[in-house]
């Protein structure tokens, strides 16, 4: 049983699986209404068959099989084509939005020489199956490969520098924004020497727009999840009131060298010399704060996931620190002693689902709570090409921050490390 708003996709569903299975429909929504009108949804009519609900319910559980549903039929999707015929650069803006194809914003054309270009930012064989993917478990997953990666990254204004970290991206088959009527947001984070190879910012504003790699990365994630997972609003993404936190699904570095404590890919099993990418999913960021993990577990006891993830200016990482929390883990297993071990929701906490990033230019020692909750790293370093990254001759690169260039932030006796930035 499943509530009308979602009988298209159990159609969808039963095409793509093969399983015809019988469902009835009850009038939507169902969750935060007045029991006499669920009543009412019981005592009437499925409002996609016209039929009575409880009736139909006994038919579906006692009528036999018929034909069609003992021989179900496995629809597949027709392939697209690999390119489209030539036109005025005009009309092939509009045909990318008019499809939606793009996030709104204007896209750069993928043409056949910018895509060849962009596989340049790879060994990798251009058919080389990458992953599949879907927003919606009830399609089918649609199959790419790197070629199909490329035609994205240049969309999102990407160049072959940051292909290997959006290849990583694809090969986690994980999509920024699943259909959810609880309109998910995703986080991206980058470890690794990779960071500072492309020019990621990890300090001052690490958060905002003022980031090349950390802009056109975070947004190919999206264009990938758009056209690779095959967005259509109209037809399976049901987020209520949608995400902004999509356009660039929070994409950053870590600051490690600014950190008291190991970065968050070592704490995930891989090598501080390897590059990664992190995701994250949730719904929403808390807000800034300040205070300590008093105040930090009160923030963390609100959240309904089961999980948090804080940002951290370095200024707190240290402060933290010098409190006596010699490791991220330490600080977790206060935090959840302090919100006495769950919230208000009745999800357990434990240790192990809260994350810290550090990042930040230490302008003030603030925090952020997130509901995020971590779901996946994945290596960077097999799509890099052998002979390393590659690099315009004169890479592309916006006015970068300068953090604490006199010295004067930080803890006292702690601003010796303040010119690294």
């Amino acid at each position: 049983m499943v509530t009308a708003r979602f009988a298209d996709y159990i159609s969808k569903d039963s095409q793509a699986h093969g399983m015809p299975l019988r469902f009835s429909y009850p009038p939507h929504p169902v969750g935060w209404v007045p029991r006499e009108t669920l009543r009412q949804y019981v005592e009437g009519n499925d409002p996609v068959t016209g039929r009575p609900l409880m009736q139909e319910l006994v038919d579906v559980l006692t009528l036999p099989l018929t034909e069609q549903e003992k021989n179900p039929v496995l629809v597949k999707r027709t392939k697209r084509p690999r390119l489209l015929p030539p036109n005025t650069e005009a009309n092939l803006h509009r045909l990318f939005l008019e499809n939606g194809w793009t996030d709104g914003l204007p896209v750069v054309l993928p043409t056949e020489e910018l895509v060849a270009e962009m596989l340049t930012g790879t060994d990798h064989n251009p058919q080389e199956v990458v992953g599949r993917m879907s927003v919606t478990t009830h399609e089918e997953k649609l199959e790419y490969t790197v070629e199909k990666v490329a035609v994205n990254a240049v969309m999102a204004g990407a160049r072959p520098e940051h292909f290997p970290v959006i290849l990583a991206l694809a090969a986690s088959q994980r999509p920024a924004l699943p259909s959810s009527t609880g309109s998910w947001a995703s986080m991206v984070v980058v470890n690794g020497p990779i960071r500072n190879d492309l020019g990621m910012n990890s300090g001052g504003s690490a958060l905002g727009p003022f980031n090349y790699a950390n802009s056109v990365i975070g947004r190919a994630w999206t264009l990938l999840s758009i056209n690779l997972g095959d967005v259509n609003v109209a037809e399976n993404f049901t987020g209520s009131t949608g995400s902004n936190l999509n356009y660039n699904n929070m994409c950053c570095a870590e600051n490690e060298e600014l950190s008291v404590w190991e970065p968050f890919h070592v704490e995930k099993g891989f090598k501080a010399t390897e590059s990664t990418v992190s995701l994250f999913r949730g719904w929403s960021i808390q807000g800034f704060s300040v205070g300590p993990p008093k105040r930090m577990a009160e923030m963390m006891s609100g959240l309904g996931l089961g999980g948090a993830t804080f940002i951290l200016d370095p200024l707190v990482a240290r402060s933290l620190k010098s409190q006596g929390f010699k490791t991220k883990r330490e600080l977790a297993e206060c935090l959840v002693r302090e919100a006495k071990g769950g919230n208000p929701r009745g999800r357990p906490l434990m240790p192990s689902s809260i994350n810290f990033i550090v990042l930040g230019g230490e302008w003030n020692p603030v925090w952020l709570t997130t509901d995020f909750v971590h779901t996946q790293t994945v290596s960077i370093d097999r799509w890099v090409p052998k002979e390393g990254i590659r690099h315009d001759a004169r890479p592309l690169r916006m006015p970068a921050q300068v953090n604490c260039s006199e010295g004067i932030c930080g803890l006292p006796g702690n601003v010796s490390h303040a010119t690294e930035s």
